[in-house]
């Protein structure tokens, strides 16, 4: 090479290059010649390997022509130099029978890279599986077979060296004695060493009989830190010699072969290896599963020291084998009220939970407006799980549009296709103001997670909903939801204050991720498969279910465990109730038609009915639990359009009904989930199954959809006989045998017969007990549903009418400003409770609309809520300005700092009045103080409210049913009217009231 000569590749592959200072320097100065940067690295990886050679064969083809100034690295000293003046290589013995370029006292330039971060920049470590045994033992057999399945199901780099096919190459030169095969071990151990060194695992085959050698191998591992893993494939002599794959022993015997491991020369079997193989009580599968499993075991799999025990039965969630969930919060409820608050609707509450429980890792909270960006334009995420960027929190850091850095690209992606956001209103925003930590409220009015460093931004509604449905449809249920929204989003890192309860009887089946894998664990399985559904189960889905399983077993699982996860959150109104979902599952469970150790859980998530967008959220969130197969079939996710005309296109489906399945098969961000798919199926009357349909017999099936069970549902239809009758198509007259289970299917007649009923628990949705005062009351009812009812009763246990039978004015006075009011919602409580005007005796009931619960939404109520007994706003009497009255009784706002329960009646300063013009009708506001509350003293009129108080007050009237996609409301003035204005409302109002009763019109 010095001298220009054009040296063939091929000789110089076959020299013995042994690395002494000449060669040191040879090698040196050919890297320097072609502008190498070189890490004079004894534990040469594969890399350098290949990269040596390949500069070989390019400087024997064209000459050492380039004169141009590099660096190379010796040690920990970088040597500028220039071509021809050559630093002296390190010195060291040159032994060649030891360990490549390593020796126990000596390091000679080492890599700046240490092992750990090249592996967990990989994402897995370099290993050496051994594997020994006789010949015909199964060895390459097995070997193979691994290195499918690491390469193709694991993604993980593995390379076969197998002991026949390196003899005719690298150990061409070697024959069968003692001698050549520890010379033969030796290289090979020497080449796995390499290989794994730079991260890859290396399945060596070999029979390598003698125990020293494979010592010496196992010592050359040691010496470099790199995992040895020993696989005795402890097959008998005879069984080996039987199967003969190659005819070896038959001329061992005939004595065409001398020296023949296990007849004629030894075999020593390894004392303690870490994996034993009796491969002839085995089949492949389970061979290759009890390999991996000790792979996992190491961290082999995943570059991590401490990788769980649940791996790999489970798969890691998105975030990396150790990502936790957010922690619990330190704050205790108490101090966290403390904090600004923002009230959170049903379905915000839902995310919640999804975030803190970890279902959508690796969120760790709101998503910030650069997680916003990074879901709504690529579906995925950023990481560094190791942080090997540096940047492993930038998914937690407020975004920075002026920081240009590209290190990060360097990361990995995980998948995030739908926007888990927090949208809130002007109020909230200046409430939360520049605070660093906020709580956020449950409906309930109860304290649930805080929110660290928020970052609030623009609620950019139009684009979220193009991003996400790739359409636009006014009606669409979700949609709406959206543009009823505040106007900006809040991001930030959420932690729970306590594990989320709704207390609706359905608890028993939220279990969360972490609950859920070790009901895993404990089960024994070695693959969980998932079906999420928002359907009650019948024999179609039965049938995708129980196919998975034996698909899985087919796979080579022993043990596969199919769970079922119901969507349990916020759905569309005339999607199947919870209760009844989550009841008929346990019914089909329980008589059999799915296997009984099922395990079924509620998923928290929201619908979105966002058809391929969303069903990657619905397989990423059962991933982040361990589930390492998800089912899907025909349309998951998908909707009707509305028949909306303010649209492009009226009718007919959203997302084309394979769009959905198509898309996740093809998703970039499954990891090591594999999708189960599955086409439509069909019931055969033959043998009252659901199956795919076959072509030979299609009249054969019947179309059962969706639509149709509901029909035959709604009417009660009966199980059909036997046969089922010809013309089942046209007229529908019974369900199928075999369709549901019994029991099943008389629930299913029971809801469809009465779906209106409000007994059903249509979502999640998070009851609380009611707050009651102390005194004589009588409750009848499920607080949180419309059937609640709260009745007065005076002392001798008759009911009474808190409208009608309590005193206005405490001492009888009515010229003075103190009044009495009775109190119907609690400060911080976000139950709509009042009077009802139409029942006998007036109780407190729960406000409905349509049927369902009514619940401030616009923020968490600062004031107790309520009326003045003996008040009423006349419609036939009009204002000044004309207005009608609203023929309710007067409202009231007390601003104390005391919360009062529900039927509290107390004496009150009145401070002014709001006059608020509602459809034209006028609704007048009492502000008023408890007379006890110790800044009743100081408050008399209007101008000695805080002025922050005061324009919440005007902001929430003006404000609160915007969040029900409502018009603004109309003050005739954001300027409270003083106490003289409100005592004359209220007299006038009293007199109304007497009026009224007089003449029997209330």
């Amino acid at each position: 090479l010095r001298s220009g000569a054009r040296t063939r590749p091929s000789f110089l592959l076959a020299t013995k290059m042994v690395y002494t200072n000449t060669q040191g320097n040879c090698l040196d100065h050919l890297l320097r010649r072609f502008r190498i940067t070189y890490l004079n690295r004894p534990k040469t990886t594969l890399l350098g390997c290949i990269l040596f050679l390949g500069l070989l064969g390019y400087a024997a083809t064209n000459g050492p022509t380039a004169q141009i100034p590099s660096t190379s690295i010796a040690g920990d000293a970088t040597v500028k130099t220039t071509a021809g003046s050559a630093p002296a290589a390190p010195a060291g013995p040159a032994d060649k029978h030891k360990s490549s370029f390593i020796y126990k006292d000596q390091n000679f330039g080492a890599s700046g890279l240490q092992k750990s971060e090249r592996y967990q920049s990989i994402g897995m470590k370099g290993a050496t599986l051994w594997f020994t045994g006789f010949s015909g033992s199964g060895k390459s057999t097995i070997g193979k077979r691994l290195e499918e399945v690491l390469v193709r199901d694991y993604r993980k780099h593995t390379y076969r060296l197998d002991g026949d096919n390196l003899r005719f190459g690298l150990n061409s030169d070697l024959g069968f004695s003692k001698k050549d095969r520890g010379e033969n071990v030796r290289r090979v151990g020497e080449v796995s060493a390499l290989f794994a060194e730079s991260g890859v695992i290396v399945v060596a085959s070999l029979i390598s009989p003698y125990r020293a050698d494979r010592d010496k191998v196992r010592q050359i591992h040691a010496d470099r830190g790199l995992e040895f893993i020993e696989v005795f494939v402890d097959v008998p002599i005879s069984a080996a010699e039987k199967r003969d794959p190659k005819g070896l022993y038959k001329k061992a015997r005939a004595g065409q072969i001398k020296g023949f491991t296990g007849l004629d020369a030894p075999y020593e079997a390894p004392l303690a290896p870490e994996v034993r193989l009796p491969s002839h009580e085995m089949d492949l599968e389970e061979e290759v599963r009890t390999i991996v499993k000790a792979l996992a075991a190491r961290g082999i799999l995943t570059a991590t020291d401490d990788t769980p025990s649940w791996y790999p039965a489970l798969i890691p969630p998105d975030g990396g084998m150790n990502w936790q969930p957010p922690s619990f919060s330190t704050y205790s409820v108490a101090a966290a009220s403390k904090f600004p608050q923002v009230l959170l609707n049903d379905i915000d509450l839902q995310w919640v939970q999804c975030i803190g429980e970890g279902w959508a890792a690796p969120l760790k909270g709101f998503m910030r407006e650069g997680v916003l960006l990074q879901t709504l334009h690529f579906n995925s995420l950023l990481i560094d799980e190791f942080d090997l960027t540096g940047n492993k929190g930038f998914n937690e850091q407020v975004t920075d549009f002026d920081d240009y850095s590209t290190k990060l690209q360097m990361g990995d992606r995980v998948d995030m296709s739908v926007p888990v956001v927090l949208p809130i209103n002007e109020a909230s925003k200046r409430i939360i103001g520049s605070s660093k930590t906020i709580t956020l409220v449950a409906p309930t009015g109860k304290p649930v997670a805080v929110l660290s460093n928020p970052e609030i931004y623009e609620n950019r509604k139009e684009e979220i909903i193009a991003r996400l449905f790739g359409g636009y449809d006014p009606d669409h249920p979700y949609i709406k939801v959206i543009m009823n929204g505040g106007g900006y989003l809040v991001g930030g890192e959420v932690a729970l204050l306590a594990p989320i309860k709704y207390n609706d009887g359905l608890d028993k089946y939220r279990l969360t991720p972490a609950q859920l894998r070790q009901k895993f664990i404990d089960s024994g399985t070695d693959a969980v498969y998932a079906f999420q559904t928002r359907n009650p189960t019948h024999a179609g889905h039965a049938f995708l279910m129980q196919d998975a399983g034996r698909q899985l077993k087919a796979m080579g699982y022993k043990k596969p465990l199919l769970w079922l996860t119901p969507l349990g959150g916020w759905t569309k109104d005339d999607d199947m109730p919870l209760d009844v979902r989550i009841n008929q599952h346990h019914i089909i469970i329980e008589e059999g038609m799915l296997p009984r150790d099922t395990v079924m859980a509620i998923w928290p998530s929201p619908m979105i009915y966002a058809g391929p967008t969303e069903v990657q959220w619905h397989c990423k969130s059962r991933r982040n639990v361990g589930a390492r197969f998800f089912i899907t079939g025909r349309d998951p996710a998908g909707i009707k359009r509305s028949k909306n005309k303010n649209q492009m296109t009226v009718g007919g489906d959203f997302y084309d009904g394979n769009h959905g399945r198509y898309v996740l098969q093809t998703s970039p961000g499954l990891g090591e989930m594999k999708i189960l798919s599955f086409s439509k199926v069909y019931y055969d009357k033959q043998d009252n199954k659901m199956k795919p349909p076959e072509k030979s017999r299609k009249s054969d099936f019947l179309s059962i959809s969706g639509s149709t069970m509901r029909a035959l549902a709604k009417k009660g239809a009966p199980p059909c006989p036997d046969v089922i009758p010809s013309n089942w198509e046209e007229t529908k007259p019974c369900i199928p045998n075999g369709f549901m289970v019994k029991r099943g299917w008389e629930l299913m007649i029971q809801y469809y017969q009465d779906p209106k009923n409000t007994k059903w628990i249509g979502y999640s949705r998070m009851m609380s007990e009611p707050l009651i005062a102390s005194g004589n009351f009588l409750t009848k009812g499920t607080f949180g549903k419309p059937s609640w009812t709260m009745y007065f009763q005076n002392s001798d246990g008759d009911t009474i009418s808190p409208w009608h039978d309590l005193e206005l004015y405490p001492d009888g006075n009515p010229a003075g400003r103190i009044v009495n009011m009775m109190v119907e919602i609690p400060m911080g409580r976000m139950e709509k409770l009042e009077v009802n005007k139409e029942i006998k005796n007036n109780p407190i009931k729960q406000d409905t609309k349509k049927n369902k619960p009514r619940y401030y939404v616009y923020g968490v109520p600062f004031f107790n809520y309520g009326m003045l007994p003996r008040t009423w706003e006349d419609p036939a009497k009009k204002d000044e300005a004309g207005h009608e009255g609203d023929g309710d009784p007067l409202d009231v706002m007390e601003i104390g700092s005391k919360q009062l329960p529900t039927g509290t009646v107390v004496p009150v300063k009145v401070l002014g009045v709001y006059s608020l013009i509602d459809q034209g009708e006028v609704d007048y506001k009492i502000i008023v103080i408890n007379k006890d509350d110790p800044m009743a003293s100081s408050l008399r009129t209007p101008d000695d409210i805080e002025g922050a108080i005061a324009a919440k007050l005007a902001d929430w009237l003006k404000m609160y049913k915007t969040a029900e996609g409502k018009a603004e409301n109309e003050l005739v003035s954001d300027i409270m009217d003083g106490p003289i204005k409100a005592m004359k409302v209220i007299k006038e109002t009293h007199e109304y009231w007497k009026e009224g009763r007089d003449s029997g019109v209330i």
